[in-house]
Formats: C-alpha cells, structure tokens, sequence
C-alpha cells in the first residue's frame, strides 16, 4: 500500500472522552462535510474540511444523537448502536448497526474459573438492530440531518427499519444466515459491516458469516410506507424474498465495509474472526446494473489495493470515495504514530489503481 497523502481528523473533547476517535468504524464525504462514526457509541459525528477542494484537516465536530431523529429499539437510548456503515445518496444519510451478538472478553485480571465463564457469556443489545434514513437539509450552508424537511414538494420524515422487518427476524430461517444468528460477531456469527445506496438499492456487506471462504452482502429495497412515514418496510424482489443474497469471492475475507465508485461497489475486506489481517481492498464490477442474485467470482471482481495492518491495531474500518481517483481509509484502534499531540487522528489517502 502506498499512501498518497494523509488528512488529520480533528474531534471534539466529548468524542475523545468517549475514545470515539479511536474505535473508528465508518466514513462517507460529502462535499465539504465528512460523517463518520465509531462503534461504542449512538451518534453520528460531522466534520468540516479546512479546504474543500483538498482538505488537509477535518474539524469543526457536531455530534448527533440517532435517537433524536428516531426510536431506537433498546430501552436506553445512548446504548451503544455499533454504527458500522454509514451511506449518502441523494437527500439523506443511512447508517447501519452491526446486528451482532459479542461474546464477553477474557481480560488480564481474569484468572481460571472466572474466565471461563466470562467467555461463556454472550450478550445482544437491541440498539444494533438498526437501519436507519436521515433527511438532510441545508442549514446554515452546511448539510444537516433533521426529523423531517419537505424536498422537492414532498415531506420526508426520519425513518428506521420496522421491528416487523428487523433483519435478525427475516435471516432467522434463512439456509446459510440463520445457523449463525446465535453466534457472536467475532466468531463467525451474523456481522454487518458496511453499507452502499445507489438509487433504491441498498447493499449490506457482512464481515460474517464467511462459508467455506465465501463472503455475502444482502440487496435490500427499503421504502417508507405513507400510512406509517417513521418506518422503513421492505418491497418484496421477484421470487417473494425480501432480500437477496450475493455470495462473493475475497479470497477467503469479510466485508468491512462497502463504497459505491459509478456503477461498481468498492469492498474494504478484511478477517471475519479477531486477527490483524490481511485487509484488502476489491472492486464489484457493474454490482448496480445486476438484478439477479449473483455469484461474484472471476471477471466480475478485483483485487485493487493491499492494506498494510499493524499487530493489534491500524484496522481498516471504513473507506469512502475521496475525488474520482482516490479513497480515504479510517481505522479502528490506530497504532500510536496516527494520534498526534493536538488531538488529531491520522487518516490514509490512497490512490486507485488505474486512475
């Protein structure tokens, strides 16, 4: 991997209390604005660029709480929501948790029996549950999510995926997804990690499951029913499912996260179960004109870029489209060089092959 130039992201006090800059998990540019989220937290962060046509340093942060735009499914409202996708496509912002269970981890304090059941325990919180649609409205020259604004003479309201369609429910009898619901993200277990819209298409990449080497991203239809305008439903495709499955070849990697770049998805890969690497970045040819659930192999994917990957830190986590030739990499537990004296965390500039 060779990084073209790097960005410093400048969070605020409470973020940094919060060690949001640090557990980084998902990115997406908009204009002079880049929204970004980690995963300990409910909220959505938005930075400004210092310079628009090549920012050297995102700041200005703005934190917003999900739950002020839309019931969240967990009895508390600042549980942590593990945000791992976020998506900008015409007038509104989606964000995705990450549907997993997690396993309780052995700390270094733990010691025989105790450990043991530590790591027994396996735990869910309901604010993961999500999928969410934020209307973005100009506010003060700098888009903004609000509940609800009128666009192009229509009223949009702040919407999240119904309890009736939560995706935990609908894998549940699913042949490859649903053996997998009781298993903790990091153990193979049912993990979404990355979102991309194009049009009314919303692609859902899974860190896992991974079966014998394959990977899966799920093709969803949402929309907003008029009768009920708070809550996302699911058309149905044309064999009845309210989902697709597309099973790709990443060499044996799960999705960590996904990026749209025309009609092609960018798919940031990495390990589904707690390793390093390796973290790979592969190009979905033509995945936005497909309309059938498809097997991605050979010609229709890529390998683009090599990541380098620290030992127990620098895990690539998010990317987004930055220009037309290049992406911008955000990482999860950054190795020590990427945080500097002022507050900032360093992220990678990288340059698309070909471009």
């Amino acid at each position: 991997m060779t990084v073209d130039y790097t960005v410093r992201l400048r969070f605020g006090e409470t973020s940094r209390d919060a060690a949001t800059h640090t557990n980084l998990s998902a990115v997406r540019l908009d204009g002079q604005v880049l929204w970004i989220a980690g995963d300990e937290t409910a909220t959505v962060e938005r930075l400004l660029a210092d310079d628009p046509q090549k920012a050297a340093e995102f700041g200005g942060e703005t934190s917003f709480r999900i739950a002020d735009f839309v019931d969240l499914p967990g009895d508390d409202a600042d549980e942590e929501a593990d945000v791992e996708g976020l998506a900008r496509t015409g007038d509104f912002l989606w964000a995705v948790g990450s549907h997993s269970l997690r396993r309780k981890q052995i700390k270094e304090r733990h010691l025989g029996g105790k450990a043991l059941k530590r790591l027994a325990r396996i735990e869910g919180q309901d604010n993961r549950q999500i999928l969410v649609r934020l209307p973005i409205a100009d506010v003060d020259g700098v888009p903004t999510p609000v509940r609800e604004t009128v666009i192009d003479g229509v009223r949009h309201r702040a919407a999240a995926l119904s309890r009736r369609d939560n995706l935990r429910s609908l894998l549940r009898d699913d042949e490859h997804l649903g053996p997998f619901l009781p298993i903790p993200g990091k153990d193979n277990g049912l993990d979404v990690e990355g979102i991309a819209v194009r049009g009314d298409r919303v692609y859902l990449g899974l860190r896992g499951p991974v079966l014998r080497g394959w990977a899966f991203v799920l093709e969803l239809r949402p929309y907003v029913d008029d009768a009920d305008p708070d809550r996302l439903r699911l058309r149905e495709f044309s064999d009845g499912e309210v989902y697709r499955k597309h099973v790709l070849d990443l060499e044996g990697l799960g999705v960590r996260d996904l990026c749209p770049d025309g009609d092609d998805l960018l798919i940031l890969a990495g390990p589904t179960m707690d390793l390093d690497g390796p973290v790979r970045v592969y190009r979905w040819h033509g995945a936005a004109r497909l309309d059938t659930p498809q097997i991605v192999r050979d010609d229709l994917i890529s390998r683009e870029l090599e990541l380098t990957f620290g030992e127990g830190d620098d895990h690539a986590e998010g990317i987004s489209m930055l220009g037309d030739d290049r992406v911008l990499v955000v990482y999860d537990s950054p190795a020590r060089a990427r945080l500097t004296d002022d507050g900032c965390v360093i992220a990678d500039v990288l340059l698309l092959p070909g471009r």
